[in-house]
């Protein structure tokens, strides 16, 4: 018994394994449904002490952007080291705002981008890549699938943050 268990685990590892190796594509969808979401964002709101869903949401998909924002500390080995920090807002009905800021390791260097995203009639579920080689984690726009975000590599962090932005962009279509 003990040796057919010990099997069942190496293989579980070998697979495990050979997995880690390629690129990890995920959506955020099979977290969306019923139950869950409510639960999820009543732990936001409670969070955050507020009763806005989206305030909530807002707060929350921020809180993790900046969490997980590529510093120029963990860009070690590369010749152009800078800090990437986004912030989401929500200036009118069905449009998000996105801010880029990045700035240099070395100067005082910024450079600020802005990215409005129309979310009718976008798909919600936001999808992410975590490349097995390199140290960021992409979240794809969800308007044409393009790279949009560049966080830390943390395939946790990539997932909530993708889980946060969908019901956010659900959230907003509602109105």
């Amino acid at each position: 018994m003990q040796l057919g268990l010990t099997r069942r685990l190496s293989g579980l590892l070998l697979l495990l394994s050979l997995g880690g190796a390629a690129p990890v594509a995920v959506a955020a969808e099979a977290q969306l449904g019923g139950d869950e979401q409510a639960r999820y964002l009543a732990e936001l709101k409670r969070l955050y002490l507020t009763q806005d869903e989206r305030k909530a949401l807002l707060a929350h998909s921020n809180t993790l952007l900046d969490t997980y924002a590529l510093r120029a500390a963990y860009q070690v080995g590369q010749a152009q080291r800078s800090d990437l920090r986004y912030q989401l807002s929500v200036p009118a009905p069905g449009e998000l705002l996105i801010r880029q800021e990045v700035r240099a390791e070395k100067g005082m260097d910024l450079t600020v981008s802005n990215q409005r995203l129309s979310v009718f009639g976008l798909d919600p579920y936001i999808r992410y890549e975590c490349p097995a080689t390199g140290i960021v984690c992409v979240l794809q726009n969800p308007a044409d699938g393009s790279p949009w975000l560049r966080v830390l590599r943390d395939h946790q962090g990539a997932a909530e943050l993708a889980k946060a932005i969908s019901f956010l962009i659900r959230n907003m279509q509602k109105s």
